[in-house]
């Protein structure tokens, strides 16, 4: 079943609310921070838009993956000691419904934080305590052999910029532009991929 404005909506306001994994922010807060990072970086809609659905796999029901009833459990495997897949888990939802501009920085994001990590000396070190849980989760830093086969995908590059807007998008009662504010972009981007 593909999810359509109103259903996006209602998870990032509905589910949203509860805490971002081991993290002093809710899903929404974190959704929204990225995504306010990206903009102002004077990043395109779509990127824009990868940064406010990133995690989205994170509040889909873990019992049933279609249902969009507000009362079902939201998936929380994130804060366990296995890895939810979240990265995968939301794309069937939104293929054809969203361009690859924004499904595959997506899809990438967590390989990004694998790669930063073999790439660049000092990101290890500066991701955040509930990050370093995820990544032992997630298989660890690449190798240089996986990490060069990251960066010839198609949009690796652009999942690096979500992956440092992910990063920083994790402070308490930061303000920034409430979800309506995202809306506009987001339906044209699926009018556009209609």
């Amino acid at each position: 079943m593909a999810l359509n404005l109103n259903d996006i909506q209602q998870l990032l306001v509905k589910r949203g609310a509860q805490q971002y994994g081991r993290e002093a922010v809710s899903q929404l807060e974190h959704a929204l921070q990225c995504a306010h990072l990206a903009e102002v970086a004077g990043e395109s809609d779509a990127l824009v838009v990868a940064c406010l659905l990133h995690d989205l796999g994170h509040l889909l029901a873990s019992e049933s993956p279609g249902s969009m009833e507000p009362d079902t459990e939201p998936c929380m495997d994130h804060d366990k000691d296995h890895d939810d897949l979240h990265q995968y888990k939301l794309l069937p939802f939104l293929r054809g419904v969203l361009p690859d501009d924004v499904l595959e920085p997506i899809r990438l994001h967590v390989e990004a934080k694998r790669y930063l990590c073999q790439a660049e000396e000092g990101y290890f070190e500066s991701l955040s305590p509930a990050s370093v849980h995820s990544l032992a989760l997630q298989g660890g830093t690449f190798t240089e052999v996986e990490a060069r086969a990251f960066l010839h995908q198609s949009h690796a590059r652009e999942a690096v910029r979500l992956r440092r807007y992910d990063d920083l998008a994790k402070v308490p009662h930061c303000a920034v532009p409430p979800l309506a504010h995202y809306l506009p972009r987001l339906e044209q981007l699926m009018l556009q991929a209609a």
